[in-house]
């Protein structure tokens, strides 16, 4: 670890399967723990045509193989003292257009430049590690989308000395990523278990109460209402809630209060996601608002440029 900087030197690492994400592998080599790929492999076989990555699934191989894993929610501040102490978290954040979220390994930070680094997916000719930089004050509002979830992996006698703000949230947060699993595995009766067991636990969880609010909405319960609502209240910055509650009263006819709760997803976060200007036309054109469907539709495409219904949409707003 480099003391001045804040900063950790991890393994180059390209191989990653849907059971064995790359940050859950470059982790465990950092290390010098080779979890098999061939393991993986053969893992996968029960997801189907699944392209995603399965996180708990990586965790679990993590631990067999012999490191202990917490997934806490947490803080900037927590977030380097556990840099500090030698270990490279993992966090959660935003996805690019298209993907809910993405799993990103934190290398180091500067306080001096007010800087956050990223591990970086790609190396040099000599096979280095390449950095991604953020302004630490932006990736807080990113991450904090996410509940500020981490994954901490290092082995038992290391993770021991640490002392965690909020431990109490870690099994409550394993059961959110368990019911992801089920979900995958098209088990929602094993999910909703998992969620309810999760918000036994840590009952203001917005992580366990967006999941459940979302999988209520796609059975068309208005139930899902009061688990957005919740997980708001927990975490004023769940873009996915207000964009669940958006979704829903879309889907129900209340254009009004889709068109808010859309606006307030956007107001967090302009570029996560495309489809929401999609959604966000349609329901202005129920409105009568034809200039901001053609405003959003053109942020649709700038967004996801290569959208597969880029033509229809393009020859939408010719229209207009």
């Amino acid at each position: 670890m480099d003391e001045e900087n804040h900063e950790l030197f991890l393994p180059l690492v390209e191989e990653e399967n849907i059971c064995l994400p790359l940050p859950i592998n470059a982790v465990s080599q950092y290390w010098n723990i080779q979890l098999p790929m061939s393991e993986a492999i053969e893992t996968a076989k029960k997801y189907g045509a699944f392209s995603g990555s399965i996180m708990i699934e990586g965790i679990e191989s993590a631990e067999r193989h012999g490191l202990q894993c917490k997934i806490v929610s947490s803080s900037l501040s927590e977030l380097k003292k556990i840099i500090d102490s030698g270990i490279p978290p993992i966090v959660l954040l935003p996805g690019i257009p298209e993907i809910t979220q993405h799993a990103s390994i934190i290398t180091g930070y500067s306080d001096e430049e007010n800087t956050i680094f990223h591990y970086v997916q790609k190396g040099t000719q000599e096979g280095e590690q390449q950095e991604g930089v953020i302004p630490q004050n932006i990736f807080d509002d990113e991450w904090s989308e996410e509940g500020r979830l981490v994954i901490i992996l290092a082995p038992s006698e290391i993770l021991s000395k640490l002392m965690f703000e909020n431990i109490s949230s870690d099994q409550s947060n394993r059961l959110c990523f368990a019911a992801e699993r089920y979900n995958i595995l098209q088990n929602p009766e094993k999910a909703l278990e998992s969620l309810k067991q999760a918000l036994e636990i840590s009952p203001d969880n917005s992580v366990a109460l967006h999941l459940m609010g979302t999988m209520l909405s796609t059975q068309n319960s208005s139930d899902c209402i009061n688990l957005f609502e919740q997980s708001l209240k927990s975490n004023k910055r769940s873009y996915l809630s207000y964009n669940g509650l958006g979704n829903f009263y879309l889907k129900t006819n209340q254009f009004e209060k889709a068109e808010n709760f859309y606006n307030k997803a956007i107001e967090i976060n302009p570029k996560r996601s495309a489809k929401i200007y999609k959604n966000r036309a349609y329901v202005r054109e129920k409105l009568g608002n034809i200039s901001g469907v053609k405003d959003d539709l053109k942020k649709y495409l700038k967004i996801f440029p290569r959208a597969p219904d880029r033509g229809i949409i393009e020859q939408a707003i010719r229209e207009l």
